[in-house]
C-alpha cells in the first residue's frame, strides 16, 4: 500500500529506545523496508536514540553489483533525513575504507572497523566478535 500503517507499539519503542540498530541483514528485504513505512520513518528520524548501522560481510543476490558504500547510499536514498552515529563494518569486507568512510560521513556517522567475521572465511558474523565490537561503540560518547 502507498501508506502502510505502522504498529503503534513499534513507533513507541522507537521513541523510547536508547539505540536504533540497522543490520546486519538482507538489505532490501530486512533493513530498508522499515524506512518505507511513513510512521516508522518519522519515528526513526525524530527519535532521540543513537543510531548504528552494522554492514553485511558480502553482497547477497539482491545487492550484487552494489559496493559497501552503495549500501549506505541506499539508506540516504530511502530516508534522506536519516542521521547515523556509527557504521560498524569488517575491514576485510570493506576493502578500501575511504569510500565507505565518506558514505558514513554523509549520514553523519563515524566508520568503525572491527574483525566481526567468523574465522572460516564464510560471510557470516561471529556473534562473540560482533558483541565485542559493539561494546565500545554502544558505550561511546556522542
Amino acid at each position: 500500500p502507498d501508506e502502510p500503517q505502522a504498529c503503534p507499539e513499534a513507533v513507541d519503542a522507537i521513541g523510547a529506545a536508547d539505540w536504533l540498530i540497522f543490520g546486519p541483514g538482507s538489505w532490501y528485504t530486512s533493513v530498508l523496508p522499515h524506512l518505507l513505512v511513513p510512521q516508522l520513518a518519522e519515528a526513526i528520524v525524530s527519535s532521540p536514540a543513537r543510531r548504528l548501522v552494522t554492514l553485511n560481510l558480502a553482497a547477497e543476490k539482491e545487492t550484487l553489483g552494489l559496493s559497501v558504500a552503495d549500501h549506505l547510499a541506499a539508506l540516504r536514498w530511502y530516508l534522506p533525513k536519516l542521521k547515523v552515529d556509527h557504521v560498524l563494518a569488517d575491514a576485510k569486507a570493506v576493502g578500501d575504507p575511504e569510500p565507505v568512510e565518506r558514505a558514513a560521513e554523509s549520514l553523519g556517522a563515524r566508520l568503525v572497523l572491527a574483525p566481526v567475521a567468523v574465522i572460516d572465511g564464510t560471510p557470516r558474523h561471529d556473534p562473540a566478535a560482533l558483541g565485542a565490537a559493539l561494546v565500545p561503540v554502544l558505550g561511546a560518547d556522542r
